[in-house]
């Protein structure tokens, strides 16, 4: 592979000139950068990316954490962070970080030993004041879900108005005893989206009954029970997210409900029935949090609003106004 001083040796100018021509600085002549260019492509030429961070003191790669690589939402949220970072000369690292709160510390800390130029984190536990030494060098950018224990830039969905819209949507279909599926309300999303459910029915007049809700619903064998413990109650369902509405759905084949979930998913307008859903945007969530982070790269001095809130959207399709005899 060549290095950058055989390719000024064999242009006859500075390797300061070959660097000038690779970062498209306009100061070089025309004919100079066509000159180097072409011996550029000629050698294959490759640029060392440990030392082009050292000159710049910049690093160029962003790391992605987030629970779930194979989730369609998380795996959105990763393919916007590199399209951004890709945008600005920049790679990034991605790992996924499972469903145990107490190993967030310990999957992260390879990835943290690394030269980064920021982290992008969708996190699994309610803390993160262990990362407090880290972020004091490496700028973290949460996602999705806000951090705790640690000031940090976020980049969020308004989870309780989400849930409140879907639940008030369901009422207006004339239910009164409206089921509320998640996962685990460990996780502050489910526990926001749950608050906002209970909100909806206290705007309409209607009591909380805690049989109505169920959890543990992340896989096809908690969704089953989950279902099974409200079915015989519930006239309508609402779910918290994406995967538990998967998960929902063979069951749902069997014990029919009229639905709305919280998060689009693949072929959700495709079933029968169509699936309602809450939008979210985690397109825009990934690329505003990279954006962040080469902003304060670039601007270390700025000011920046800590906590945004990006809005949700009702999507009405066929499940929440199906009957079971349909379904």
């Amino acid at each position: 592979m060549a290095t950058m001083r055989q390719i000024a040796a064999a242009a006859g100018v500075s390797a300061k000139t070959v660097s000038r021509v690779f970062n498209d600085d306009p100061h070089v002549l025309p004919a100079t950068r066509e000159r180097v260019e072409s011996i550029m492509r000629e050698l294959d030429y490759v640029p060392n990316s440990l030392a082009t961070a050292f000159r710049s003191g910049r690093p160029s790669v962003i790391g992605v954490a987030v629970p779930d690589i194979v989730d369609p939402f998380f795996a959105e949220i990763a393919r916007a962070v590199e399209r951004t970072a890709r945008d600005h000369d920049m790679s990034t690292l991605v790992t996924s970080l499972g469903d145990d709160p107490d190993r967030e510390r310990a999957v992260l800390e390879p990835m943290l030993r690394r030269q980064l130029a920021g982290v992008v984190l969708a996190p699994i536990s309610d803390d993160q004041s262990s990362l407090s030494a880290w972020a004091s060098r490496t700028p973290f950018v949460f996602v999705d879900r806000a951090p705790g224990g640690l000031a940090a830039d976020a980049f969020t969905q308004d989870d309780f108005g989400g849930a409140f819209t879907a639940t008030t949507h369901l009422v207006e279909h004339g239910h009164r005893r409206i089921g509320f599926v998640g996962d685990e309300l460990a996780l502050p999303t489910t526990a926001e989206r749950l608050r906002g459910y209970r909100a909806a029915l206290a705007e309409a007049g209607l009591p909380a009954d805690e049989e109505l809700i169920a959890l543990g619903a992340a896989t096809r064998e908690g969704a089953a029970r989950a279902l099974a413990a409200i079915d015989s109650q519930a006239t309508a369902l609402f779910s918290s997210n994406a995967v538990c509405t998967m998960a929902l759905l063979p069951a749902l084949a069997e014990q029919p409900l009229p639905l709305v979930a919280f998060g689009d998913f693949p072929l959700a307008e495709l079933l029968r029935p169509s699936v309602s859903v809450i939008t979210q945007d985690p397109e825009a969530l990934g690329r505003l949090a990279a954006e962040r982070i080469i902003d304060r790269l670039d601007r270390p001095d700025a000011r920046y609003r800590r906590s945004t809130v990006l809005p949700v959207h009702l999507v009405e399709r066929d499940s929440c106004r199906v009957s079971p005899a349909v379904l």
